[in-house]
This record gives structure tokens, C-alpha cells and sequence, in this order.
């Protein structure tokens, strides 16, 4: 469908302050990664609202809200909890109006928002990620503390806020009807505080008088859409839960009653979007921007050419070019990369694709819980020199590298007391290599290791392999690309590697098998991997979790906390 442009033409206004150029951002249309789709998809680019994100709307009427409110006056603080846009919104706006601002930001933030928000003249805290609700490290409990100890401060409080919801049910909304000329039929948004999905999410079915289809976008193991809450790596969508939380409260800014479906979209594809679109759309866009235009393709695919999909692109990719536009980053964590490389990749190593890892079964890994007990843990490293240890979780799922603790040594547990848990008693986590990571590149960034490395594969230990046969394998590499013809070493259980860096491809869905696997003694099904890596997953059905912090710091650059309460 083609929409009069003479319906939505955007002009250059002027402005006496940058909160009244918030809004009024245009839609452009997919062309070439809709290929085969008969709907019209439009995306809403929200990173041309001054501060860079559809955060800026919500900033501004929850600060609006609070002045008219008498709540905050001259001279006060400002204070929130963020994974960085809200923030940065708040810092800007409230810079010009002549308010201080303190944001609260878990440690996987991006060192670039967290730049910008310092760049706004922030005062930023940051604080570690994972923690249950409630405990004094959460993100809500450190800023609630801040505002008790700084005067005139005013909390924003996004995620029970009605100002943000209402902001998007006064503009986002408005605008969509007013761009498409009405004809919109399907509004997908990422869930972070649920404001912008069900904000204009409500003014849309009331427009249309119940036409226009709600759609969330949601991380795969996301608690909106069915997930148990555990890790994944996308920012700012979502709603993480600590295993350790008591009382799973949602945003009072999510109306759940206004979603018709919700899309659960994995990281790997979220990313491969997210890399397409800048590469043949010229869209830079933000790692939420992705999830949510994969749950929009999803849904165009089943439409027809009479509907028009709208979907929000929260923010730019330039927030992110340290993590989703960097291939040290990608790669560590096993996600597809953006340049293709001619070297083999640690993927290679396997005696299958990597997307097959989750579906054969040569053995397993073992891996403790942090609930065992040291009496227990001590049995299990009879015949190992270490064991990781993760978060306990009371379902069976993947092992999340950001949810490995750290892990436990013979020696390490040699005067502990046996009924101890073993998450009082870590040892720094062990390292880990993506499948995707050039395997000298692995190398070089393992060359003080020793002993066992995990292998992840979007974000998901797969397996684990010595990092001698990694060393070993590089060598052949070497030697194989300089003319050597011999073979790898059968008796390595190492394939000889041949497989370079992937390209991206458009679908990241997989298959898998249910299998047995082994936690600390415990038999359970899940789905493993092949060749000399062995997989692992983790059943901790009778357990809760330990008090250690889920993001080792090691692992702390990946895990996302947006919607964690």
C-alpha cells in the first residue's frame, strides 16, 4: 500500500527550547529486507527526537507532570533508574530547564550512554545488574536511597509513572494515525516499562475503533511474553526476574489488556536484523530496534498488501557500537559478526554447524548450581580440576553466560564448611570463547588461561573444551594455511577446522531435541552439542538461588536488565 506523502509531510519548525521539538519523527518504509512481503512496514524512527530516543517523550511529560504537580521546583534533582535512555531524555530536558540530574545504571550498560549521560552533565551511578527486587544493589533500591539523601530530589519512577504511557497516548500515538492517513493495521513496540506500546497502543484501537492490532516485542526468555526471566543481551526491552525475587511486580505502565500478541524473538535474531537493516536499509538502529522489527517481519509475512504495519525503532545504533556493531564483542559471545572473516572461527572446532548444538548429544558438561553445597561440590571435582557454577533457577533452560557466577576448585573448597552453598566460596568464572570468534583471535585473548574454556553460541555456553586443544587447533590453522596438509589429531576429538566467520542470514529460528544432561548429579533433558564440546544446560527444579551476583565481572558487559524490577 502507498500512503500520501502530502498526509505526513514533515517541516522544519523553530523551536525555544529543545523539550517542544520532542515528537512529530517521520516513518520510512522497509524495501529491502520486506522482500516477499506483501504488507507495507514502516518503521518510526524515535533516535531523531533531540536527546535520540522515544524515551525523550516520556521524559518530558513525567517532568511536565511533576512541575504542574508542584512535586519538582526550581532547583531540584531530578533522579531515575535506567538502562540509559530515559536517563539521557531526563538529562537533556532537565539541563535546559535548569535541573540537576542523577541516573542509576546497571554495569551492561554501554560505555557509550553511559558517556552521553555524562556528556548531559549527569551524575551517574552505576550499580551491579541481576539483583532480585528488593536487595540494597537493585537499581530502584539505589535510587530510592538517593532521593531520601539529596534535597528537593524528585524520583521519575518510569516504570509506575502514568505520564509515561500518557505521553505516548498524547503523541506517538496521534502521529502514527495522522502519518498513515489512518490506515495503519498493526502497531508492534518492544516492552521495556510497557509506556510506548501501550500509551499509543490504546489511542490506536480507539482511533481505529478496535482495527489496529497490538504486537509486543519481547526477548525469548523474557517473564511478558511466557520466559523465565533469565539473562539475555539485548538493551532496554524486557522484564528480567532474579530467581531470588520474592513478588514479580509489572510496570504499572504496562497495560497488558491493550496487546493483542507478543512476539518472543531470540538475540541472535534480533541481531541479524539489526546488522541487515543498517547494511541494506542505511538504518543504524539501536539492539531493541531489532527485536522489534523481527516481531514486525514476523507478522507482515502472514499479512496481506491492503495492511500497514508501524514499528517502533526506540533508538540509534550509535549508542551501541561498542557491543552490536563490534565484532570483539560479537564474537566472544558466539553472535554473527559483521565482517566476514577468511580465518576458521571456534564454531569450527565442532563436529556440527553450531545451530545444531542444541540437538545432538555426546556427553555433557557439568556445572554446579549455586544452591550445592560444598559437601556436594567436593564429590563432583573428584575427577575435575574446576566446575562453573550458575545462578540456580527453579526451571530447566540454557545456561546464559551472564548468569555463570564463577566457579569452584578442589583446593578453594579445601576448608569450607561442607554445609555451605558453593555460591559463598567462587573463584573468578572461567573464560569462555564464542563460535563465531576467529580462533586465533580466541587465542590471543586466552594466551594467560589454562585449563578448561566455556563455548558460547549467541550468548549460550554450548559446551566446553580445553584450552590446549584451542592452542593445538590454532596451530594447525597456522600450519594448514601455510601449505601444511596434515590432518588434525583423531585422538584430539578436535575436527579439523575448515569453517570461516558466517555470514548473516535472515532466519535465526532453530530446532532442537530434548536430551539427558547432568547438574551436579541430576538428570534432566535439555539441548546439548557435539563433537569434543560437550553441551550443558542446567535443571535446579528443587532449588532457589544463592546470594552471589549473577553477572561476574567478566560476563557483566552482556547480560540486559531492561524491565527488571
Amino acid at each position: 500500500m502507498t500512503i500520501d506523502i502530502g498526509q505526513s509531510t514533515r517541516t522544519a519548525a523553530v523551536f525555544e527550547s529543545i523539550d517542544q521539538a520532542v515528537g512529530h519523527t517521520p516513518l520510512v518504509r522497509l524495501n529491502r529486507i520486506t522482500e516477499g512481503i506483501a504488507a507495507t512496514v514502516y518503521v518510526k524512527l524515535e533516535y531523531l527526537n533531540p536527546g535520540g530516543s522515544v524515551k525523550d517523550r516520556a521524559a518530558r511529560n513525567m517532568l511536565d507532570t511533576a512541575e504542574a504537580a508542584g512535586e519538582l521546583r526550581p532547583g531540584g534533582v531530578v533522579v531515575e533508574a535506567t538502562s540509559g535512555n530515559t536517563g539521557i531524555g531526563l538529562a537533556a530536558i532537565a539541563a535546559a530547564r535548569g535541573y540537576r540530574t542523577v541516573v542509576v545504571v546497571p554495569d551492561k550498560s554501554s560505555r557509550d550512554k553511559i558517556a552521553l549521560l555524562r556528556a548531559y552533565g549527569a551524575e551517574v551511578h552505576v550499580t551491579p545488574g541481576g539483583r532480585p527486587v528488593g536487595h540494597p544493589e537493585h537499581l530502584r533500591s539505589v535510587a530510592l536511597r538517593l532521593v531520601e539523601e539529596i534535597p528537593g530530589a524528585w524520583f521519575a519512577g518510569q516504570y509506575d509513572n502514568p505520564a509515561n504511557p500518557d505521553a505516548h497516548r498524547q503523541t506517538t500515538g496521534p502521529e502514527i494515525w495522522a502519518q498513515t492517513g489512518g490506515t495503519v493495521t498493526h502497531y508492534v513496540a518492544g516492552i521495556g516499562t510497557g509506556g510506548t506500546v501501550s500509551g499509543a497502543g490504546e489511542f490506536l484501537k480507539e482511533a481505529s475503533s478496535g482495527r489496529v492490532q497490538v504486537v509486543g516485542a519481547d526477548p525469548e526468555t523474557s517473564v511478558y511474553g511466557g520466559g523465565d526471566g533469565r539473562a539475555w543481551y539485548v538493551e532496554s526491552v524486557g522484564h528480567y526476574l532474579h530467581p531470588e525475587t520474592e513478588l514479580d511486580e509489572w510496570p504499572e505502565s504496562y497495560h497488558t489488556a491493550v496487546i493483542d500478541r507478543i512476539e518472543r524473538i531470540p538475540d541472535g535474531e534480533s541481531l541479524r536484523v539489526l546488522h541487515r537493516l543498517a547494511k541494506e536499509e542505511g538504518l543504524l538502529l539501536g539492539g531493541s530496534s531489532g527485536t522489534s522489527i523481527a516481531a514486525a517481519l514476523r507478522v507482515a509475512r502472514t499479512l496481506g498488501p491492503d495492511d500497514v504495519v508501524v514499528v517502533i525503532a526506540p533508538d540509534s545504533g550509535r549508542g551501541y557500537l561498542s557491543k552490536y556493531f563490534d565484532d570483539g564483542w560479537l564474537g566472544q559471545f558466539g553472535f554473527p559478526l559483521l565482517v566476514s572473516h577468511t580465518s576458521p572461527i571456534v564454531g569450527s572446532l565442532l563436529s556440527a554447524e553450531p545451530e545444531t548444538l542444541l540437538a545432538a548429544r555426546p556427553g555433557a558438561v557439568r556445572v554446579l548450581a549455586s544452591t550445592t553445597t560444598v559437601a556436594d561440590a567436593r564429590a563432583e571435582l573428584a575427577a575435575r580440576e574446576a566446575l562453573p557454577v550458575v545462578l540456580a533457577r527453579p526451571s530447566a533452560g540454557p545456561i546464559v553466560v551472564a548468569e555463570v557466577l564463577g566457579a569452584v576448585t578442589a583446593s578453594g573448597l579445601a576448608t569450607a564448611p561442607e554445609g555451605d552453598t558453593v555460591a559463598d566460596h567462587l573463584d573468578p568464572p572461567l573464560p569462555f570463547a564464542g563460535t563465531t570468534e576467529p580462533v586465533d583471535v580466541a587465542v590471543r585473548r586466552l594466551a594467560d588461561q589454562r585449563g578448561e574454556v566455556l563455548i558460547v553460541h549467541e550468548g549460550q555456553v554450548v559446551g566446553s573444551l580445553d584450552i590446549a586443544d584451542l592452542g593445538k587447533a590454532a596451530v594447525e590453522v597456522s600450519g594448514a594455511e601455510s601449505g601444511d596438509t596434515k590432518s588434525a589429531d583423531s585422538g584430539s576429538g578436535v575436527a579439523a577446522p575448515g569453517a570461516t566467520a558466517p555470514a548473516e542470514t535472515e532466519s535465526a529460528e532453530t530446532e532442537s531435541v530434548e536430551n539427558e544432561f547432568i547438574v551436579a548429579g541430576s538428570v534432566g533433558t535439555a539441548s546439548v552439542g557435539t563433537g569434543s564440546i560437550a553441551a550443558a544446560s542446567v535443571d535446579t527444579a528443587s532449588a532457589v538461588s544463592g546470594s552471589a551476583d549473577p553477572i561476574a565481572a567478566e560476563n557483566s558487559a552482556g547480560i540486559a536488565e531492561a524491565g527488571a524490577r
